[in-house]
């Protein structure tokens, strides 16, 4: 009650609730308005208290640049201002950008991508599951995939869909929707129409708590902390990069279908893969994933995606080398001049 007393008698409010509102999108609506005035706003009650002196008069803040406000439009348009800029009609605070798990998680991802590396085995799903763990519990391969892949969709479309701006607004709307359309495919659509080998519980939990993370930490960074010019959609960069995205992700989806069509359903035999991409590498479908998540990089410009293109590039990198030296040894009339990974390099 004193500090509203204090606000009343135009002292402002006090130092430690005060919370500066940059009114930067918003100065175009206040003629009387210059370039670089501000003002404090303490939420919740205060909050409406000054609203409500604004209204009905002028309020200059002690000690700075005193700025009018009247009646009718431009009390109506800084009501609207206030309430996107205090997270709605005075409630909760908006999220704040909090570098420090953003720095963790892409120190994280980088760690898990060097650490694959560094031991240099696969995971052990796939090919690889009676070698690796013969007595591992498993799931279907469709519910498995399934259940492993929902979070990396979930998680960032649900914090996307909190936002109140349109999914064709601001670039990093529309770089988390490529993100989530990726996940989309491989939830919604991939994991219904694999024809893969049963898949063991304790990689399936890995999975999901590493999509998770990966999906709270690209989202939470594209939406919270973020920061894109009006033209960055004219950039080289966000061009190349979606480029890069949309051509990776067909690569993976064709390379895809064609393993299906090695198989009919309940087969669980392996056949040398022919077309596409497969003319020329043996792990086509993760050069296909890694091709996007550059190309996401790319166009995010952001340090969370960057960490999870190199993962993706050791952790897929990895398993198209034992994919290439597994058919190898599987095949002896296996092309000679298919390579790993890179056409014609590695």
């Amino acid at each position: 009650m004193e500090r509203v007393r204090r606000q009343r008698r135009g002292y402002g409010p006090t130092e430690e609730a005060r919370t500066c509102i940059w009114f930067h999108k918003s100065l175009r609506l206040f003629s009387t308005m210059q370039k670089g005035h501000h003002c404090f706003v303490e939420p919740g009650l205060a909050a409406a208290r000054w609203e409500a002196g604004w209204r009905g008069g002028s309020q200059r803040r002690r000690g700075g640049h005193g700025v009018s406000f009247h009646k009718g439009t431009v009390g109506a348009a800084l009501s609207s201002a206030l309430s996107e800029a205090t997270g709605g009609e005075y409630g909760a605070m908006p999220v704040r950008c909090q570098q420090s798990p953003v720095l963790a998680g892409s120190a994280t991802l980088a760690a898990l991508g060097a650490l694959a590396l560094y031991f240099a085995e696969p995971s052990g799903y796939g090919k690889y599951t009676e070698s690796l763990t013969p007595a591992a519990i498993r799931l279907p391969a469709r519910a498995a995939w399934f259940l492993q892949e929902l979070p990396s969709f979930v998680v960032p479309a649900g914090i996307l869909a909190g936002q109140p701006r349109s999914l064709f607004g601001p670039p990093a709307t529309v770089l988390l929707g490529l993100f989530c359309a990726h996940y989309f495919h491989r939830t919604f659509v991939y994991s219904l129409l694999t024809r893969g080998r049963p898949f063991p519980v304790v990689f399936l939990f890995r999975g999901f708590v590493f999509c998770m993370g990966n999906g709270l930490l690209q989202g939470y960074y594209l939406v919270y902390c973020a920061e894109y010019p009006a033209e960055w959609y004219t950039d080289i960069r966000f061009s190349l990069g979606v480029f890069l995205f949309i051509l990776g992700m067909g690569i993976n989806i064709h390379s895809d279908y064609i393993l299906r069509q090695l198989r009919k359903p309940g087969e669980v035999i392996y056949k040398i893969p022919q077309g596409g991409l497969f003319t020329y590498v043996s792990g086509a479908n993760f050069l296909g994933e890694i091709i996007e998540w550059i190309g996401y990089a790319l166009a995010t410009w952001s340090l969370p995606a960057l960490a999870f293109a190199f993962f993706s590039l050791c952790f897929l990198g990895l398993r198209a080398f034992h994919h290439h030296r597994f058919y190898v040894k599987m095949f002896e009339d296996y092309p000679k001049s298919r390579k790993a990974l890179i056409p014609f390099i590695f």
